[in-house]
C-alpha cells in the first residue's frame, strides 16, 4: 500500500493478501490484473487491445484503464457460462454456500482496501467506503445461508391419485448490471444471490467504477468459483449489455440504474421473455410532522440527503415539513447543511464527496437555477465550488413548490428541496404525486398517524422515524417507475428461480 494519505493510488497499489499484489498481482508482463476483465476462468483483454480510463472524480488523476470488451468477448464469456451452468447447479445448496462463505471472508479481510479502491474512483468518503465492504459482504453470508432454504411446496390434489409438489430451479445465466454509486453491495445484492439459487452470473460494473468489480472477481477466483460461474465483463455497457439482452441463452438480467436504461433494457429483452429485475430511480419523499423531536428529526433529515453525496436513490429528495414547525428545521437543517465539508474522500473530515460526471453537477446547477427562478430561497450553498470541477456545494432551497422541476425530477446530487404542509391528507397527495415509487420517510410520534400514512403511500419502502432500513434480509424495490421485482431477502433469492410443477399418478 501506498502512504497514509492514499494520495496517487492506483489498483496495482493494492495488497490484498495472499496476494492480489506482488507476484500473484501482476503477469510475467507486469500489468495489473484488475486491468483486465475477468471472463471463463481467465483475465482478458479485449480483442482489439481497446481500453477505458478510470479517473479520480475529485481531482481528475488517471487511475488506470480497464479493457474495452465487445460483442465478440461477450459471447464468448456466455459460452462459458452456459458450459459451467450444469455442474454448478448440481452442487449441493450448501456446497456452493461453502464457496460463497469463503467469498465472504476474503471480501472482511480485505476490507481496508477495497474500501480505499472504491473511495480512489467512486470518490465516497472513505468511512463510508468501509461500510459499504460490510454492506456488500454481508450479502455473500445471507445468501450463503439462505441457498439452503429454497422450499417448494406439496399441493393438496384436486384429482384422484395424483401428487402434486411445485419445486424452485435456478434460471440458468443471468446478467447483472452493476451502478456506479454502489459498486461493491449492488454487485453481491445480485450475484450472491443468484448464485446460492445455483445461477452463473455474468457481472458488467459501471464503466467509471470497474476496479471495485474486479477486486471482487479476483476474490472470488481466490475462494474458488469454478470457469464461467461468475465473469465480470468491462468496456461500454451500451454494447456488452446490448448483445446480453439480445443473447436468448440470458435467461434473467438484473439491473440497478436510472428509469430511463430500465425502459431500454425491457424492451432490448422483450423478444426474449426475459426475467428482471430492475432497481431504478426514486424521488423519496420525506415527512415531518408537527409532534416529533425537531432536533432528531433534522439530523434524519441531513443523513437521508446528504450520504453519498447525494448519490442514492433512497436519498431524501422533497422534505414536507409542517408549517408549524417549517421555519425552524429550515434554519436548523441549513446550518447543518453549510457545515458539512467537501472534499477527497481520503481526508477523514470531508462529509460530501466530488459527483460522479459532469452530468452529474449540470444537473443539479439546472435544479438550484430553476428553483430560484420560480421563488424557492437559496438558504446555503447553491453552486459550484473551487474544490474541484465535480464539487458541488451542499445547497438548501427552501420553500420549493410543485411547479419546480426538483419537486418533480431525481436530483442525484446534495441539492435539498424543502416545503410546508398542513394538511395529512394533502402531504400525502402531494408525496404519491410522483412517477417514482421506492422509498419514503415519515417522522412522528403519533402510532396511528404513522400508520395511516405508511399504508396511504405509494412505495415499496417506508421509514418510519429511521433512515436505517436497508440490508441484506430486507425485500428491497419499488413500484410505479422505480422498478420490477425485489432484491435481498428471500424474494431476493427468488427473483432467480423459476417454479416448476409436478403431477405424478400414484
Amino acid at each position: 500500500m501506498k502512504s497514509a494519505n492514499y494520495q496517487g493510488l492506483s489498483p496495482g497499489d493494492l495488497d490484498l493478501k495472499p496476494g492480489l499484489c506482488g507476484s500473484h498481482y501482476f503477469d510475467a508482463g507486469s500489468h495489473c490484473r484488475l486491468y483486465r476483465a475477468w471472463s471463463a476462468g481467465a483475465w482478458l483483454e479485449a480483442d482489439d487491445g481497446t481500453s477505458i480510463e478510470v479517473r479520480d472524480p475529485a481531482d481528475g488523476a488517471l487511475l488506470g484503464s480497464v479493457a474495452s470488451l465487445g460483442v465478440h468477448e461477450t459471447a464468448r464469456a456466455i459460452d462459458a457460462a452456459q458450459l459451467a451452468f450444469p455442474a454448478w447447479r448440481q452442487l449441493l445448496p450448501q456446497e456452493r454456500g461453502a464457496i460463497l462463505e469463503k467469498w465472504y471472508q476474503l471480501i472482511l479481510a480485505h476490507k481496508e482496501d477495497l474500501a480505499v479502491l472504491m473511495t480512489a474512483e467512486q470518490g465516497k468518503p472513505l468511512a463510508e467506503a468501509r461500510g459499504e465492504i460490510d454492506y456488500a459482504a454481508s450479502f455473500v453470508r445471507w445468501f450463503a445461508e439462505e441457498g439452503k432454504r429454497i422450499y417448494g411446496e406439496t399441493i393438496p390434489s384436486h384429482l384422484p391419485n395424483r401428487k402434486m409438489s411445485v419445486q424452485r430451479e435456478p434460471l440458468g445465466v443471468v446478467a447483472a448490471v452493476t451502478p456506479w454509486n454502489f459498486p461493491s453491495a449492488m454487485l453481491t445484492r445480485k450475484a450472491a444471490a443468484a448464485l446460492a439459487a445455483g445461477c452463473v452470473v455474468i457481472a458488467v460494473p459501471s464503466h467509471e467504477t470497474p476496479f471495485s468489480a474486479l477486486a471482487l472477481a479476483e476474490l472470488a477466483e481466490q475462494a474458488g468459483f469454478p470457469p464461467g460461474v461468475f465473469s465480470v465483463l468491462t468496456g461500454d455497457a451500451k454494447i456488452i449489455v446490448g448483445e446480453l439482452c439480445r443473447d436468448n441463452r440470458i435467461r434473467g438480467l438484473s439491473f440497478t440504474g436510472s428509469t430511463e436504461v430500465g425502459r431500454i433494457l425491457m424492451a432490448q429483452s422483450a423478444p426474449g421473455i426475459k426475467r428482471l429485475c430492475l432497481e431504478l430511480g426514486g424521488h423519496a419523499p420525506f415527512i415531518v410532522f408537527d409532534d416529533v423531536d425537531l432536533d432528531q428529526a433534522v439530523c434524519a433529515a441531513i443523513a437521508a440527503k446528504f450520504q453519498t453525496s447525494g448519490q442514492d436513490c433512497l436519498a431524501a429528495n422533497r422534505i414536507y415539513v409542517h408549517e408549524k414547525i417549517y421555519a425552524t428545521f429550515v434554519e436548523r437543517f441549513s446550518a447543518k447543511a453549510a457545515a458539512l465539508k467537501l472534499g477527497s474522500g481520503f481526508n477523514p473530515d470531508t462529509d460530501i464527496g466530488p459527483l460522479m460526471n459532469a452530468k452529474a453537477v449540470a444537473k443539479c446547477q439546472e435544479h438550484v437555477d430553476d428553483a430560484r427562478a420560480l421563488g424557492a430561497r437559496v438558504t446555503t450553498g447553491g453552486g459550484k465550488t473551487e474544490s474541484g470541477s465535480l464539487f458541488f456545494q451542499p445547497t438548501v432551497l427552501a420553500d420549493v413548490n410543485s411547479d419546480m422541476k426538483i419537486a418533480s425530477e431525481e436530483t442525484f446530487g446534495p441539492v435539498a428541496a424543502l416545503m410546508s404542509f398542513s394538511d395529512e391528507a394533502a402531504v400525502i397527495a402531494a408525496a404519491n404525486d410522483s412517477e417514482y415509487g421506492l422509498m419514503a420517510y415519515v417522522f412522528t410520534r403519533d402510532l396511528a398517524r404513522a400508520w395511516r400514512v405508511t399504508n396511504a403511500l405509494q412505495c415499496g419502502m417506508v421509514g418510519v422515524n429511521s433512515i436505517k432500513v436497508t440490508g441484506p434480509t430486507i425485500p428491497f424495490g419499488g413500484i410505479k417507475q422505480s422498478g420490477l421485482g425485489r432484491e435481498g431477502g428471500r424474494a431476493g433469492i427468488e427473483e432467480f428461480t423459476a417454479l416448476k410443477y409436478v403431477c405424478m399418478e400414484v
